[in-house]
């Protein structure tokens, strides 16, 4: 079994992105309720955030709630937004302690008020750290956040800020949520579902996918140092041959 020290420090990826899937299942086959499951997943989170830092991984990306999500049932997003609170309030000594800098993207002022009071709390407290970036991702979607941009855009070309010929990748990236993150090196989902559930589809253009089949509870030291060991065997070509990078 591989550990964090067979990992080579020389390729480590820049950017892990996480969606964090399958707290639900994780306890129905246990014979509980979904919230049970999102409760444990709280302990992965954790554990993956400390292990990222160790390892010296610049920027941490978890999928922790999308637009989608809010159609859920009543219960489930009220105990979400209650985890997300204890969460940030309990983890700020560790965050700092770790030299751990959180962010967050997606529409964070729909969030309840005592859930974005906490999140902006946490945010000003650690942004004088300068290790690891923890971004979360939060009341998010890609498609809006994409439609945002465009808006964003527009309007500036019709107030003749910017004109249409100098739009390019680098005005839509400094339009969208993530302008302060690089693009994503490693996208992990688990629970061994193989979608990307409009998560930065921008992103990920030329991000490496790893899909594992294990709920997010059970997500282990073990499962991240396999994901990171696997994108180190993989060959990047950006659109060039082999040859070309060798």
């Amino acid at each position: 079994m591989h550990t964090l020290e067979n990992i080579d420090k020389t390729k480590l990826p820049k950017h892990i992105a996480v969606i964090m899937d399958g707290n639900g299942r994780w306890a129905k086959q246990r014979g509980k309720l979904r919230v049970f499951g999102h409760e444990n997943g709280v302990k992965a989170v954790r554990k993956t955030v400390e292990n990222s830092a160790q390892l010296g991984i610049d920027f941490l990306t978890l999928y922790a709630f999308s637009t989608e999500n809010w159609n859920r049932p009543k219960l489930e997003v009220d105990t979400l937004m209650r985890l997300l609170v204890a969460s940030l309030r309990k983890e700020l000594k560790t965050l700092n302690k770790n030299n751990i800098r959180l962010r967050a993207v997606g529409t964070i002022e729909s969030l309840p008020a005592k859930a974005h009071k906490e999140l902006q709390e946490v945010i000003s407290k650690t942004a004088e750290n300068t290790g690891m970036t923890l971004t979360l991702a939060l009341s998010y979607g890609s498609r809006e956040e994409l439609k945002t941009a465009i808006k964003g855009i527009a309007s500036k070309v019709k107030n003749n800020i910017i004109s249409i010929e100098k739009i390019d990748e680098t005005v839509i990236n400094t339009h969208l949520y993530t302008h302060f993150l690089p693009d994503v090196d490693l996208l992990i989902r688990t629970s061994g579902e193989h979608r990307i559930s409009n998560f930065l589809l921008w992103q990920i253009a030329y991000a490496e996918l790893y899909f594992i089949d294990v709920f997010w509870p059970d997500f282990s030291e073990h499962h991240l140092v396999e994901a990171i060991i696997s994108y180190q065997n993989r060959e990047r070509r950006f659109g060039k041959t082999s040859e070309q990078l060798n």
